[in-house]
């Protein structure tokens, strides 16, 4: 197991360096709406708090019955996560037949440390696939989407949905699907951002660090499917994380589909024109791969 030392020594390269300068100069933030979001999008359907002062917007879809759904995890470097910039993409989605709730969860600047964070991802999967059942769809498959470290935070979510224990107020769920968006799912490459993850008290603790890692998790649950995005112009996190991701995904066995974004940066992928249809497309299929469901 890599000790903080380590991993310092194992993050030292030259794409490291930079995706640590620049996380730290923008939060990494989803928060930031992308430079091509529509310019006029319909407000969400409802907005309903899933644990106390904590929200999530749903967009439904027109029809009812038997809809994927995707819950979006904003990212912001582990100090901060506001879903604000995944409005667009939200609404496109659910034009495009598939329930959306973009969620608010606590990070650092809310004095909460690893698990919380992923435990609230869970607490929003739970309340949206409970509040999307009483509007009479059917939420098959269940999908976490993140974007930069909200990336980070869907995979554990995802992964290891079986290892944490939150108190939501809705039966947990364990998804059925990942979509990451350019995320630094490897942090024992980054230790100096995602200290903000973990708090100062597991900076010597091996264990912790490798629980917060979707990369020492992706043997977990080798069922599930994953969908990876990645921009081609991404200069905050560098393609390397994706790729290496990915291939620690296959070997596992999970099914993976990898998908490289021309011209796309770390803001503009998660935008409605650039993400929409490729992540629809694949949520739809796995719809239509199993009807049974």
């Amino acid at each position: 197991m890599w000790s903080r030392a380590a991993r310092r020594r194992r993050g030292s390269g030259v794409a490291v360096a930079v995706l640590v300068a620049a996380l730290a100069a923008s939060c990494g933030s989803s928060s930031s709406p992308s430079p091509r979001a529509p310019a006029h999008v319909a407000p969400p359907s409802l907005t309903v708090e899933y644990a106390p002062g904590l929200t999530e917007d749903l967009y439904l879809p027109r029809s009812r019955g038997r809809v994927p759904l995707v819950v979006l995890v904003p990212g912001g470097s582990w100090t901060t996560a506001d879903p604000t910039g995944f409005t667009g993409l939200a609404a496109a989605l659910a034009d495009a037949g598939i329930a959306a709730a973009p969620a608010h969860i606590r990070a650092a600047a809310d004095d909460v440390v690893y698990p919380v964070p992923v435990e609230d991802v869970l607490c929003a999967v739970a309340v949206a696939a409970e509040r999307v059942r009483a509007r009479g769809f059917v939420p098959d498959p269940v999908a976490v989407l993140g974007h930069s470290s909200g990336a980070h935070l869907a995979a554990l979510a995802v992964l290891a949905a079986d290892v944490y224990a939150p108190r939501c107020q809705a039966p947990v769920v364990a998804p059925d699907a990942l979509v990451g968006l350019s995320g630094p799912y490897d942090i024992s490459q980054i230790p100096e951002i995602a200290s903000a993850l973990l708090g100062a008290s597991t900076d010597d603790d091996p264990a912790a660090w490798a629980s917060a890692n979707p990369v020492e998790q992706v043997e977990r649950r080798p069922d599930v499917p994953v969908l990876l995005l990645h921009g081609s112009a991404d200069d905050t996190v560098p393609l390397s994380f994706t790729s290496q991701f990915a291939q620690a995904l296959e070997d596992a066995g999970h099914p993976t589909t990898v998908q490289v974004v021309p011209r796309a940066d770390h803001q503009t992928i998660y935008g409605a024109d650039v993400a929409a249809e490729p992540i629809a497309r694949w949520l739809l299929a796995l719809t239509a791969e199993d009807p049974s469901r």
